[in-house]
């Protein structure tokens, strides 16, 4: 036996303000999409905003249902719309905000397990990288640089 360590980089910024102002603007962009996002249940509402790579911007938020695995999160919402509308331009950047109706999210949410799991698949059918910047509703920022460092043993085409 031998033991494996794996590791990821993450660079944490102390508010919004420290991050590039690109990054600013699709973070605002993400606020935008998280407040019009449908949460009617769990009163936790996320945004996510994309840039490809020809700086068109895709946004999308979590759209809940009463039969809860029928809903869908911010993330997959914004990527797959980017997928069938622009489906030769890669994604660069991905900017996510989550906020909740009961109190103020201060901790940076990153991606659910199913949303890694979609990021992953574009990364590698694009071959490029997607820098993933996700935060609560104010505070900390955090930013990957790949989704590799959030899923660092992603299951994908190789395996079937």
């Amino acid at each position: 036996m031998k033991e494996v360590n794996i590791t990821a980089t993450l660079h944490v910024y102390d508010n919004l303000e420290e991050c590039p102002e690109d990054i600013q603007g699709l973070m605002h962009k993400a606020f935008e999409a998280r407040d019009k996002a449908y949460a009617p249940y769990s009163k936790f509402l996320v945004g996510a905003a994309l840039i490809l790579e020809d700086g068109t911007i895709v946004t999308g938020n979590n759209q809940e249902n009463a039969a809860y695995p029928s809903g869908l999160c911010a993330e997959r919402t914004a990527i797959f719309y980017a997928g069938s509308q622009y489906p030769d331009k890669k994604i660069t950047r991905m900017a996510l905000s989550a906020s909740s109706s009961n109190h103020t999210v201060m901790t940076p949410i990153p991606p659910c397990g199913a949303c890694r799991q979609s990021i992953s698949e574009y990364e590698i059918k694009q071959e490029a990288p997607i820098e993933i910047y996700f935060m609560g509703q104010t505070g900390k920022v955090v930013k990957v640089s790949s989704l590799s460092d959030l899923l660092p043993l992603a299951f994908d085409k190789s395996y079937l």
